[in-house]
């Protein structure tokens, strides 16, 4: 939109009829010239979306994912967490950020539907020079001036409309982008803080097992002293309890490494920050079940936003269309002029002027159609990414799905296994003390003993992962719906 400043008289009568005829005529042309590209394709979405997950199991309505799904996991800490994430995180603050930016876009792709005004004020002196007066001497003269001018270019075609369209999906797409953000950041801190309950169970395994070891090996030595064990039997529980001695600092790095990210997710510096943890026994096993895949369209930020890029396509194409028709302007000055401050604003002070303009494009080197394929090419770019979103969508849910189930049966399987280690290993010593069981079946079964129970730990820790795996691939919680609906499928 462009502001005309000026003062310039009405021109002769008649000249108005002409300016309308050759305007009517550039209209007609321009009607003729654009006809190639009156076609306004749209996309063909082509989604096939199943009736059900495969992997599911039970109603789709058994469990709703609430919004704070991670309170599902009744722990106190990592709910804390959670809130001082989504208030004090970096990630989600660039998010924000990300939306203020989008939203002044919309204002000023708004600004060309409305119309200008500007305001113009000057006080002009004059001094003619001394050679041409009769008197020898320089001329001065005063001009006051203020105007009043207004100028708006008519949206016929659609351009500023579309423009403004696709800055407003592309602002609601970034208002989905900083839930992507927040989903993503909330689903690494739960991640994070499981992480560390994990090393603290496999820490105390470590040590309970390098304490059980040392306490055999003590044994051994004793029988060795006696002459009933052997240099081999020595030799062997000593690597046990170093191998079991060895695993500890891994452990103890996870741990503390995994609090130091904990503390920045949660947008603390790491010196001052703490992580209570007590291990994953503290944790409650949620309910959980993905509902419809139809719901995932609504429910996942990712999808909602690939969705808005498409709609903000095309209307990007809409206008970049629009642009090979006529450029239709109206601008009129309205103002007063006087040589004299005092009769500035007197009847005989007063001028205005009126006008209408057209442009139309003729040849331009191929910038405008550059510029619809550009356009026509983002769309057909943004159509796929929406299409991938939506089966990645389905895939990390069938994926997390299977996960959870598998670990859930991974868990019971390894337990069963621990109880049945530490049965053999309780016997194994006792009768060691009696002198009845043979040295290489007890280091056997310890060491069987100490594998089974990280193994467990590790597990645990895998079921606790898939389930926040799951929570992210639904979207996090089942807020209701706002904003347009998702495209159809075609």
């Amino acid at each position: 939109m462009r502001v005309r400043h000026g003062t310039g008289r009405r021109g002769p009568s008649g000249s108005g009829g002409r300016r309308v005829a050759f305007i009517g005529g550039a209209f007609a042309a321009s009607l003729c010239l654009s006809a190639c590209v009156l076609d306004a394709d749209k996309p063909n979405i082509a989604l096939d979306i199943p009736q059900s997950y495969k992997e599911k199991h039970g109603a789709a309505e058994a469990a709703v994912p609430p919004l704070d799904w991670w309170r599902g996991f009744r722990s106190a800490e990592l709910t804390s967490f959670m809130e001082q994430a989504q208030t004090a995180n970096l990630d989600i603050a660039v998010a924000i950020a990300q939306i203020m930016q989008a939203d002044a876009q919309v204002r000023i792709a708004g600004a060309p539907l409305l119309p200008t005004l500007s305001g113009n004020g000057s006080d002009t002196v004059t001094r003619t020079s001394a050679q041409v007066t009769s008197a020898g001497a320089g001329d001065y003269s005063r001009l006051y001036a203020t105007s009043l001018s207004a100028s708006y270019i008519i949206d016929f075609w659609g351009k500023n409309r579309a423009a403004l369209n696709a800055a407003e999906e592309t602002a609601a797409a970034s208002h989905y982008n900083r839930e992507v953000v927040a989903l993503t950041t909330l689903s690494t801190v739960a991640n994070t803080y499981f992480q560390i309950l994990g090393a603290q169970d496999r820490l105390r395994i470590a040590r309970r097992n390098y304490n059980d070891a040392s306490r055999i090996l003590f044994l051994i030595n004793q029988q060795f002293n006696s002459g009933v064990a052997s240099d081999l039997n020595v030799a062997q529980q000593e690597a046990l309890v170093e191998m079991e001695q060895a695993t500890i600092p891994p452990l103890e790095e996870t741990l503390r490494q995994n609090i130091v990210a904990l503390a920045v997710l949660v947008g603390k510096v790491p010196e001052r920050f703490t992580a209570r943890g007590g291990g994953m026994a503290t944790i409650t096993i949620p309910k959980v079940t993905p509902g419809l895949p139809s719901e995932l369209l609504d429910r996942r930020p990712d999808i909602r936003q690939a969705e808005e890029q498409l709609r903000s396509a095309s209307y990007s194409v809409e206008s970049a269309r629009a642009a090979f028709f006529p450029n239709i302007q109206l601008t009129g000055t309205l103002g007063v002029e006087s040589s004299a401050l005092r009769s500035l604003f007197g009847p005989g002070a007063w001028f205005y002027t009126a006008a209408a303009s057209l442009t139309q494009p003729i040849f331009d080197g191929g910038l405008l159609l550059g510029q619809l394929q550009l356009q026509k090419g983002l769309q057909v770019q943004y159509l796929q990414a929406y299409r991938k979103s939506v089966l990645s969508a389905f895939q990390n849910v069938e994926q997390a799905l299977i996960a959870v189930e598998q670990t859930n049966a991974q868990v019971e399987i390894q337990r069963k296994v621990v109880e049945s280690s530490r049965r053999a290993f309780a016997l194994s010593e006792q009768q060691m003390n009696f002198g009845t069981v043979n040295m290489v079946t007890l280091l056997q079964v310890e060491e069987t003993l100490f594998i089974a129970e990280d193994a467990l730990a590790q597990d645990q820790l895998s079921r606790l992962l898939a389930y926040v795996s799951l929570y992210q691939a639904l979207g996090g919680g089942w807020p209701p719906k706002v904003g347009p609906s998702p495209l159809p499928p075609a």
